[in-house]
């Protein structure tokens, strides 16, 4: 459903708008779209305004949202507390977080972690090594990418702060270690 607007020309030269609640339905001959009108609100230029808000506030409550008017000047004038507070707050950056370090608890509590730690302090390999399969396994859950895609696109999406100074070498030898 939408809010259609006709217009007419008028034998003095004047156009006058009309509103109508319509919404589009298949003609059955030709199968094409067309819009039928449920409801005329009348002339465009003698229309209360006010039921038209109450008909908004109406609908906007049935579907859990609010409608602020404009021109109501009562409701323009009064902010609300929280509104100010967040007046001069902006947002630069979100992360994802949740299933990001549901999979990095996950990965300690298994012993996956610490099972990768300890072999690469054997072999005497860096510890990024680990936190490169943590990345490349935490995506695959996520959002699968290839190891160029997690390093360079994904990494800077989520909040894994133990995996910060990784490089895109660390990722294809955490592979082959791993192999």
């Amino acid at each position: 459903m939408y809010l259609r607007t006709t217009k007419r020309k008028n034998r003095d030269g004047t156009v006058t708008e009309y509103y109508h609640l319509a919404h589009n339905v298949r003609h059955p001959d030709s199968r094409r779209s067309v819009p039928k009108i449920i409801h005329s609100f009348g002339r465009a230029d003698q229309l209360d305004r006010d039921h038209l808000v109450r008909l908004c506030r109406s609908i906007a409550r049935v579907c859990g949202l609010h409608v602020v008017d404009p021109i109501d000047h009562a409701g323009q004038d009064k902010q609300s507390e929280p509104e100010k507070l967040f007046d001069a707050v902006k947002i630069i950056k979100t992360l994802a977080y949740g299933r990001v370090h549901f999979a990095e608890m996950l990965w300690e509590r298994i012993g996956i972690g610490k099972t990768l730690r300890d072999i690469f302090k054997r072999e005497k390999v860096s510890l990024l090594h680990e936190r490169a399969l943590l990345a490349m396994t935490t995506n695959r859950i996520c959002e699968p990418e290839s190891k160029l895609g997690v390093w360079d696109r994904w990494l800077k999406k989520v909040h894994m702060p133990s995996c910060k100074g990784l490089s895109l070498d660390h990722m294809y030898y955490a592979m082959d270690h791993l192999h």
